[in-house]
């Protein structure tokens, strides 16, 4: 008798606990349906007969500001831009970007800006979210790089160093120095006074996307508002990193274990400040 019931205890004990290990465990990332090129491959083009012919399809044009880290205005005045082969495939998979990171799961909300590539990429628990272009810091004004978060936000601003710099979408990450991201003409290099150029439809996402401080007095944070990763460095005395796609279309991936790396010495900091919302967020309601 006691051995059965024993042996009863034990078996319940062993079912709860593969129970309780099946629950605990991370459920896996299940990426949104993209369309992918069927090749990925790029060649080179004049940039006004690319438009005569492309004009009419927005997103060929997006994928095609992308892949050349500019704008319209200044796509059109390159003799020669990289252009996609193949452009049926969603913006994704013509970044740098990995589509998903295991590693991130836990963090809710996260941005990263890569000086090599000149990209930028937005993760929502692990899954790429959102991804584009960026012209960051010159040679002469660098982009810091680093564990940021964001802070304090603005629809329309003036530049702290130029008073004829009108920044639309404007959202800050180094207070004291007046560093952001917002909209402002990308050449196609890094050309900023160290911020982080977008284009105008990107830098409105992000606007809307992050998320801001909250502030216990003029002085005192409260709460920080999103992490932002800015990372790796440019060089400016070599041709274009893009240009390397013509002869390797994944000469710029990043992988997942970059991101990983990058993030691990920021972690404990990114949860703590995300758990300080979580709770500012209970108590409001």
């Amino acid at each position: 008798m006691q051995k059965s019931i024993f042996g009863i205890c034990f078996s319940l004990f062993v079912l709860l606990s593969c129970d309780q290990l099946t629950q605990t465990q991370p459920a896996e990332l299940v990426l949104p349906s993209r369309p992918e090129p069927k090749e990925l491959s790029y060649k080179t083009d004049s940039a006004k007969q690319w438009l005569t012919q492309h004009a009419s399809s927005k997103e060929h044009l997006r994928i095609a500001l992308a892949v050349n880290r500019t704008d319209s205005a200044h796509f059109t005045k390159m003799d020669s831009v990289i252009i996609p082969v193949d452009l049926t495939g969603d913006i994704v998979f013509y970044l740098p970007f990995p589509l998903k990171v295991s590693y991130l799961r836990d963090i809710k909300k996260i941005i990263f800006f890569s000086y090599p590539t000149q990209t930028f990429a937005t993760y929502e628990n692990g899954l790429l979210t959102y991804t584009g272009p960026t012209n960051m810091g010159s040679k002469k004004n660098p982009t810091p790089t680093g564990l940021f978060f964001t802070n304090w936000k603005a629809e329309e601003t003036i530049s702290t160093f130029n008073d004829e710099w009108e920044l639309r979408w404007n959202f800050n990450i180094q207070n004291k120095e007046g560093i952001g991201w917002h909209q402002y003409e990308l050449p196609g290099y890094p050309a900023s006074h160290s911020c982080l150029r977008l284009l105008e439809t990107d830098a409105k996402h992000l606007y809307e996307w992050a998320e801001q401080w909250e502030l216990q007095n003029d002085e005192k944070v409260k709460v920080k508002g999103t992490p932002v990763i800015v990372f790796g460095s440019y060089n400016f005395d070599a041709p274009k990193p893009w240009l390397q796609l013509l002869a390797n279309p994944k000469a710029l991936d990043i992988t997942e274990d970059e991101i990983q790396q990058l993030t691990t010495p920021h972690l404990s900091n990114i949860l703590a400040e995300q758990k300080k919302r979580d709770v500012m967020a209970v108590a409001k309601k």
